[in-house]
């Protein structure tokens, strides 16, 4: 009996207070998440025109269509690599931003902002299939494009979507993780850890 009884450990109140404090504000905040989203367009933004100037300061945008034919599948790959970091690094700060809003379950909110991206991205493609060319939000973007018919899809094209989508999953995910992190470190500091 002894040994049953050294086995039971004595009530954590630091312990069960954190795990009061997750249960009532816990789980997918979807304001944390929406501008987590803001934030992931923002800085893809920024970052897609820093890439459109730098290409266009070293003369990759101002190549003649015969140039661009000729070189299509170089500027097809070095361009979806750079797109894809592009993303990978917007929507880990988007999902820090919500990790860090919401103060628990930060892959949650960094899993919500890829969520909102997508639907987003969804709606808007439907959107313009069914309202026509002049309502295509995603078409009417001024952002750099491959030499390429949008309407092929290649065996390329399908990997770089899945890794477009599967990468901003995970990097939104991370996100969301890391800006949880910060307030586990003030908990440390703060004896509630």
């Amino acid at each position: 009996m002894a040994s049953a009884a050294t086995s039971r450990r004595a009530p954590d109140p630091v312990r069960e207070t954190r795990a009061a404090q997750r249960d009532e504000f816990g789980g997918l905040n979807w304001g944390a998440a929406f501008f987590g989203w803001l934030v992931a367009v923002g800085v893809a933004t920024l970052l897609t025109a820093i890439l459109s100037a730098a290409g266009a300061a070293i003369g990759l945008t101002s190549t003649s269509s015969s140039q661009a034919t000729d070189s299509a599948e170089t500027i097809g790959i070095v361009g979806g690599v750079l797109f894809l970091l592009v993303l990978l690094v917007a929507y880990f700060a988007g999902g820090y931003v919500a990790g860090r809003m919401s103060r628990f379950d930060g892959p949650r909110q960094g899993f919500g902002v890829w969520v909102i991206g997508l639907l987003v991205t969804v709606l808007l493609a439907v959107a313009g299939v069914l309202l026509g060319g002049e309502y295509n939000v995603l078409a009417q973007l001024n952002l750099p494009r491959i030499p390429i018919d949008e309407g092929t899809v290649t065996t390329g094209g399908v990997i770089a979507l899945v890794a477009v989508v599967l990468g901003t999953l995970l990097a939104a995910v991370v996100g969301g993780k890391a800006g949880t992190r910060y307030h586990r470190k003030i908990d440390k500091v703060g004896g509630h850890a």
